[in-house]
């Protein structure tokens, strides 16, 4: 098995850019990539759905990018120990009717030896948005990488 650097125990440079790292892979959208940084037994809880496996995961990322058009993400690290991180996160996206959200969430990981995620959960709320409120757009620059994430 590949191991995907940073590997646990976290310190706090390698805990940022395992949170950097997801941040971009979830940006491009797409599943399959973005599935690669599980485990091939990885369990998720996403709000009420729970999830098992790559082959799940990779439909429900999927399903989830077929209606939330226009995704852009951003997360922060929360906390971090041994092989687990806690981070926070906020990304918009609007639906086929051209509402625009905002969904602001919290995610615990948990990871194996070869630094895959075995376990995510996640709770996420979503709020309405106008189009003009938006301040999430595409994947982060270098240079607004270390800037935190707005409360409102």
């Amino acid at each position: 098995m590949a191991d995907r650097p940073p590997l646990p125990p976290f310190t706090l440079e390698t805990a940022l850019k395992k949170v950097q790292a997801a941040e971009d892979a979830w940006n491009t959208c797409d599943p399959e990539k973005v599935s690669l940084a599980y485990s091939e037994d990885s369990v998720w809880r996403n709000r009420d759905r729970f999830v098992r496996g790559r082959a799940e995961i990779v439909a429900f990322l999927t399903e989830k990018w077929e209606r939330e058009l226009d995704y852009a993400l951003r997360k922060s690290l929360w906390t971090f120990a041994g092989n687990r991180i806690a981070v926070r996160f906020q990304y918009e996206c609007h639906d086929a009717a051209g509402t625009w959200y905002r969904s602001y969430g919290n995610e615990n990981w948990e990871f194996d030896e070869h630094g895959l995620m075995v376990r995510r959960e996640a709770s996420i709320n979503d709020l309405v948005i106008d189009e003009s409120e938006r301040r999430i757009f595409g994947s982060r620059g270098e240079a607004d990488r270390d800037l935190e994430i707005p409360l409102q």
